[in-house]
């Protein structure tokens, strides 16, 4: 059903619908005390998505560094005294630039400082070069090295966030760098009631990218850190951030054995029978691989989860995955997907096993050298449901009909019917309006 007009406000105008902090009590806005609205996609399912808006005084923290971080996710407390974050409500709020690659004294660290055992790079390369060890994967002390090295890198990055927790941005430019927020429960605990919203993930990087020399034609750097990764994790809200690589772009790194030295993996990636996700007016920009949901096609745990809403979300100059689906019921609107010389795009929607995308009232802009056949990709599923989409004005103010296109110059056809529709959403808009509303209003805003 289509949920009240009043729900589908943007963010700088968002109702307050739960406040503790003085700064509520005066009449002003306080993001770490709001809650998921009703209705809101599937994240508000059940008991709905409050983070830690229930968070006592002691629980509110204001951090700046990495060390502050890591000590709020932990009751305060760094080190932490175990490897599992606390699940005490609580608010964070992020205050300007935090890098994950820094040591305890938050100096920046460098990939050198990360090296163990002998490894460097160059003797990496020298010893695995495909025309010297041949096309089989490294093994060995130096890919131990590898390893050991990126297990460095790894205990500086990897963050990991409890139950029942709010990390918001004060002000539009809070900034995420270098880290891998890892949201991870297990099969019979998993992770639940978490809010991220107004903050810029920028540059999530691996150092130490595995060799793969049978992964395509000529093989593949494959990196392990994501922005953020939900593992085992339900009841998640991921809201008004921006996601980019900049001093790590993939224009800025070299290619090594004929291919690129890839160090990022996804932006964004719900795996793992990870469950009632809403992401919601965010961008994700200049990246190759950016939301996986679904980790592999043996994964039949997943059936019944990876339930996702994805809307008023900008696209631009990303290559794939924007989602690609496996096992989930993914509703997919109100998105703009811009296209525009982009030298690493592939596809926007990939129809994985079992998949059920329900995608309504999107907008894809282009410099025409990229058609409406080239949006949807398919990977083992056999059915899309699409309709009110726009392409570059699409002439006589009509839709595009993406399967159609799809099945005129691919076999087999893909199916309309996923065996389900949405009922969990906030207004679903004219596809006319997604362009200047999602231009307007994604991505962090200042409050």
């Amino acid at each position: 059903m289509r949920t009240p007009k009043i729900w589908n406000i943007a963010i700088c105008v968002l109702i307050i619908v739960a406040a503790a902090m003085p700064a509520a009590a005066a009449g002003k806005r306080d993001l770490g005390r709001e809650v998921l609205p009703p209705n809101d996609g599937w994240a508000s399912e059940g008991a709905g998505t409050t983070g830690g808006a229930a968070a006592a005084p002691e629980q509110v923290y204001v951090v700046t560094n990495r060390q502050e971080l890591i000590a709020a996710l932990n009751n305060g407390v760094y080190p932490p005294p175990s490897t599992t974050p606390s699940n005490t409500p609580k608010i964070i709020y992020v205050k300007g630039t935090i890098d994950a690659n820094v040591d305890d004294n938050n100096q920046p660290l460098i990939c050198q400082d990360y090296y163990r055992d002998g490894y460097t790079l160059e003797a990496f390369l020298a010893a695995y070069d495909p025309a010297v060890w041949g096309r089989v994967p490294p093994s060995g002390p130096l890919e131990a090295a590898r390893i050991t090295s990126r297990n460095a890198q790894q205990a500086r990055v990897r963050i990991r966030v409890g139950d029942n927790t709010t990390i918001v941005g004060l002000g539009k430019d809070a900034t995420i760098r270098g880290a891998w927020l890892d949201l991870r429960g297990t099969s019979s605990v998993p992770r639940t009631n978490i809010i991220i919203r107004n903050i810029t993930f920028e540059d999530t990087y691996d150092c130490f990218p595995a060799w793969s020399p049978t992964d395509g034609a000529l093989g593949a750097w494959n990196a392990e850190y994501d922005a953020i990764s939900l593992r085992y994790t339900d009841h998640v809200w991921i809201d008004h951030c921006t996601f980019r690589d900049r001093e790590t772009a993939d224009e800025k790194m070299p290619h090594y054995f004929g291919v690129l030295y890839q160090v990022h993996d996804g932006h964004l990636d719900i795996t793992n029978a990870s469950d009632l996700v809403t992401v919601s007016w965010n961008r994700f920009l200049d990246h190759d691989k950016v939301m996986l949901i679904g980790s592999s096609d043996s994964a039949t745990g997943d059936r019944g989860k990876l339930r996702v809403t994805i809307h008023h979300n900008l696209f631009e100059n990303v290559g794939q995955r924007v989602p690609r689906v496996r096992f989930g019921r993914v509703h997919v609107y109100n998105n703009y997907y811009k296209i525009i010389n982009s030298p690493v795009y592939g596809y926007s929607w990939g129809v994985g096993k079992e998949s059920a995308i329900y995608a309504e009232n999107n907008y894809f802009k282009t410099d025409q050298k990229t058609g409406p056949d080239q949006f949807i990709a398919v990977y083992g599923g056999t059915a899309i449901h699409e309709s009110g989409t726009r392409v570059n004005g699409t002439p006589g103010g009509g839709f595009t009909d993406l399967v159609a296109a799809y099945n005129a110059t691919h076999d087999p056809d893909l199916l309309y019917d996923v065996g389900w529709t949405p009922t969990l959403h906030t207004e679903i808009h004219d596809t006319q309006r997604v362009i200047p509303l999602v231009e307007s209003d994604a991505g962090p805003c200042q409050w």
